[in-house]
């Protein structure tokens, strides 16, 4: 399954190529899985620096709250949703990998 091809528009001199390479010198990538499996790695990278700014972010708000109880459990809550968030992406892709280990897809 092709998401995009080579477009030849007559009386137009040479070919329009979609974001989807047909040269064979070039990668291909023949699907959206191919796509979405090279953007994986920056997306992680994104999702970490994320977790990074929200945990001083809850950190900050935690140390400026200055006793008040309701700014404290705010600045707590962030925290403890960054942490939740990050081990639920850090569970499903290890789920994901534990899955193309016993089912043999290649994934990654």
């Amino acid at each position: 399954m092709q998401i995009a091809q080579v477009l030849k528009i007559s009386g137009v001199p040479g070919e329009i190529i979609g974001p989807l390479n047909t040269d064979p010198d070039k990668p291909q990538y023949n699907n959206l899985a191919d796509i979405v499996n090279i953007a994986m790695p920056y997306l992680f990278s994104i999702a970490g620096i994320i977790l990074f700014l929200m945990l001083v972010w809850g950190g900050f708000e935690f140390l400026t709250s200055m006793g008040d109880p309701k700014k404290a459990e705010g600045a707590k809550n962030k925290i403890t949703s960054a942490i939740i968030g990050i081990v639920i992406l850090f569970m499903s892709y290890w789920v994901v990998q534990l899955i193309d280990m016993f089912f043999g897809f290649k994934i990654f």
